[in-house]
């Protein structure tokens, strides 16, 4: 006949070995979970963001004056544009000055993609030089993408 072998264990080490999987477990758990959602947020963060929120500015020359233009951002859209310096002689010897911007800034606010604002045909060489200052402040708030390779 077969030897039967009898086996004690006692109930204190049961119970220990039992918490020490549990908490391993648990661990485990935490582990997977905290990297999965870390990873997870990063991705949503950086696809959502279109602009790294705050206020921008250039300086635009016209004729030896300096015009500095403030862009306003949050991180999904434009809240303005403006020319913070703007006084009564820039305005007189430029008029064209202000109704560019503001029409600039009126796409701007509206959600409209910076390629797709329509220049005044009135005003085109003011409004393509707003433009163009506007759209070098607004690369500097642009919210630079990471390359997986």
């Amino acid at each position: 006949m077969s030897k039967t072998k009898i086996v004690v264990v006692k109930l204190k080490q049961i119970i220990y070995a039992g918490i020490f999987a549990v908490l391993g477990i648990i661990l485990i758990i935490l582990l997977i979970s905290l990297f999965k959602s870390g990873s997870d947020t990063t991705a949503a963060v950086s696809d959502t963001a279109k602009y790294k929120a705050g206020v921008y500015t250039s300086v635009i020359a016209l004729n030896g004056t300096n015009l500095n233009l403030e862009v306003v951002v949050d991180k999904d859209h434009v809240n303005s544009v403006r020319i913070v310096n703007l006084d009564e002689v820039i305005t007189t010897m430029y008029p064209l000055v202000e109704p560019s911007i503001n029409d600039i800034a009126e796409q701007l606010c509206s959600d409209v993609d910076i390629e797709d604002i329509t220049l005044s045909e009135d005003r085109k060489y003011t409004s393509q030089l707003l433009f163009d200052a506007v759209k070098a402040t607004l690369n500097k708030a642009i919210v630079a993408t990471e390359s997986a390779d």
